[in-house]
């Protein structure tokens, strides 16, 4: 909590910058921002927890009618002036009841898991690469590509289709930088009006943070346009997924060194991939829970579309189907890119809440180094190609194949509720499984072309 004068220093420079309205922006369980706007005369009453909301109104926040409301509290150390209307302050929030900390909301559980690894000695630092179509909906509802010369089978780093959508592609730039986030790559991606931002990693609370505004604020210059922004994670059956890569390493909170990193000069590297013994242990433990963590990294009926070796591409997928890691090898769900010092979840997908991914990947993490999980012998070939065979001989797991079986391991997994907590558990199953059978009774146009006329 803020001294009252700090919330006074804070309220004062916010009015001197043009900010009139606060927005206090928590998010249900699928990680889509929720809250109500105060006026900025009012932000002394909202730093106590003035706004109250009905829990039963949201998904995930395990209330029923009867019960008292929630409250939010803003983070007044991550506030986002909106760049396209200055009036308006978003302010990060986490949801309280009774005036503790509310467990079933998201951002409260990865900084419990914070505080874990903090007792340890590390802070977790966290990179989310951004990957985003845009697209135009047509009016039957589909969508489309909005240039249609954009149509190259591999298109990945195509430069035309970077400039045709330029624009657009600078106002995220310029916003991104204008933040402070440091925006240092972005590209053509691999399918077609596909794009990549890549900006500094940070604490993971904040790269969360980002994350959550980032797909707001894409959504919103793309509307500008008459287009729309998705980081939906399979738009197109015949073109690339969306994911939303999880970069990751532990830095000793006294000096900030990156715990991560062997030294360069070092012999006993067991797999000379530049990660220390405490990096190897955190990969262990993500592998020990791969199979539960696929719930939450890829949280969507559309994302086990995403999650295949080729499906109806001409090419691979890059997308992981194994619970596997190695170096610099994308057919894998966890690989260390080249130079070591950080592991990479490949699993994780535009549709993630990455409070909620976060949380548990960091808990995994953290039992890997307790108890010295050993990852075993990183794989360097295409996995994507190896036979059944040769599979099993290695004992390389299949990552859940659909959301219904991805939703079986996180609920079979001991460690999920240890980690979130019974409640917060069963909340993200009850609303997984919702859409699990409202996707399997739905009966889809494939289905009505395919058996209408041969039964």
């Amino acid at each position: 909590m803020k001294t009252a004068q700090q919330i006074a220093e804070i309220k004062q420079t916010l009015m001197d910058k043009g900010v009139e309205y606060c927005m206090g922006a928590y998010v249900d369980i699928h990680g889509v921002p929720k809250g109500k706007v105060v006026p900025i005369g009012h932000l002394d009453q909202m730093a106590q927890g003035s706004e109250r909301y009905t829990g039963y109104a949201l998904d995930g926040l395990g209330q029923s009618p009867h019960e008292d409301e929630l409250t939010s509290m803003p983070d007044l150390d991550h506030i986002i002036q909106l760049p396209w209307e200055p009036k308006i302050a978003w302010m990060p929030a986490d949801n309280y009841f009774k005036g503790e900390p509310y467990a079933l909301s998201t951002r409260v559980a990865l900084q419990n898991v914070i505080k874990q690894a903090n007792a340890m000695g590390f802070g977790f630092n966290l990179g989310i690469e951004c990957e985003i179509y845009l697209l135009k909906r047509e009016a039957d509802g589909s969508l489309s590509v909005p240039e249609p010369d954009n149509k190259l089978n591999k298109p990945c780093y195509d430069l035309q289709g970077f400039v045709d959508q330029f624009g657009w592609l600078d106002e995220v730039s310029s916003t991104i930088n204008a933040l402070g986030w440091d925006l240092y790559s972005l590209d053509h991606e691999d399918g077609n009006s596909q794009y990549e931002f890549d900006f500094n990693y940070a604490d993971a609370l904040t790269s969360c943070d980002r994350f959550i505004f980032f797909r707001f604020m894409a959504k919103h210059y793309a509307k500008q346009r008459g287009l729309i922004a998705t980081t939906m994670p399979k738009p197109f059956a015949d073109k690339t997924g969306t994911g939303a890569h999880f970069n990751m390493s532990l830095y000793d909170i006294h000096s900030g060194d990156n715990l991560f990193k062997r030294d360069a000069t070092s012999a006993d590297d067991p797999w000379g991939l530049g990660l220390s013994d405490t990096g190897y242990y955190f990969i262990g433990g993500l592998l020990k829970h791969g199979r539960a963590l696929c719930a939450a990294f890829a949280p969507t009926v559309n994302s086990y579309k995403r999650l295949v070796r080729q499906g109806a591409m001409s090419y691979f997928s890059w997308a992981p189907v194994f619970n596997s890691w190695g170096s610099n090898n994308r057919t894998n769900a966890v690989r260390v890119p080249a130079g070591g010092g950080r592991c990479e979840s490949r699993n994780a997908d535009g549709a993630v809440n990455p409070y909620l991914a976060a949380t548990l990947a960091l808990a995994a993490g953290l039992e890997g180094i307790r108890e010295k999980i050993d990852p075993r012998q990183p794989n360097e070939d295409n996995l994507y190609a190896i036979s059944e065979a040769e599979r099993r001989e290695r004992g390389i797991e299949f990552l859940p194949q659909n959301l219904l079986e991805s939703i079986e391991a996180f609920d079979a997994d001991p460690f999920v509720a240890a980690t979130l907590g019974e409640e917060l558990k069963k909340e993200f199953i009850h609303y997984k499984l919702q859409e699990w059978n409202s996707y399997h009774l739905h009966v889809s146009q494939w289905e009505i072309d395919r058996y209408s006329t041969i039964f």
